[in-house]
């Protein structure tokens, strides 16, 4: 592959929990990226990556945050944007398992590292526990928000 077409070639991107948590919740510095992620995957026809764990946990955290409807008013939202959502199989639930025990993560998170690894894609996230898996996970980090 050449140097012009390495750079021409979009990156692929993992959302965390948070991100679209951020995107849904409108939140400064979170959504106009997560946006502009969305937009560029719609242009490029090149979709986010979601693992299924982390789909539930951001419907999990948006009922428990602002009810059942508007969790459900989420998931159809996120149900018309350009994201793949990736099923755990026990494969994959090995893998995050792994990733878990040797860096202390938490157990969704793990999940969202294991698809960013295993795509080769970047993760999108404000948890700055990811970064104790070093260089070997590509991070491209969000706003830290506090409660």
């Amino acid at each position: 592959m050449t140097l012009a077409l390495a750079r021409s070639k979009p990156r692929r991107y993992v959302l965390d929990a948070n991100a679209l948590i951020g995107f849904l919740e409108d939140r400064a510095g979170t959504a106009p990226r997560v946006r502009r992620l969305l937009e560029e995957a719609f242009r490029h026809d090149l979709p986010l990556f979601l693992s299924a764990i982390n789909w539930g946990e951001v419907f999990y955290i948006s009922w428990r945050q602002h009810g059942e409807a508007n969790a459900r008013a989420a998931e159809a939202k996120l149900r018309q944007l350009p994201i793949t959502v990736i099923s755990a199989d026990i494969d994959r639930a090995t893998r995050a398992a792994a990733l878990k025990q040797k860096h202390n993560l938490g157990y969704a998170d793990a999940f969202a590292a294991e698809l960013a690894l295993e795509r080769g894609a970047w993760l999108v996230t404000a948890d700055p526990e990811f970064s104790k898996l070093g260089k070997t996970l590509s991070v491209s980090p969000l706003p830290r928000h506090e409660k």
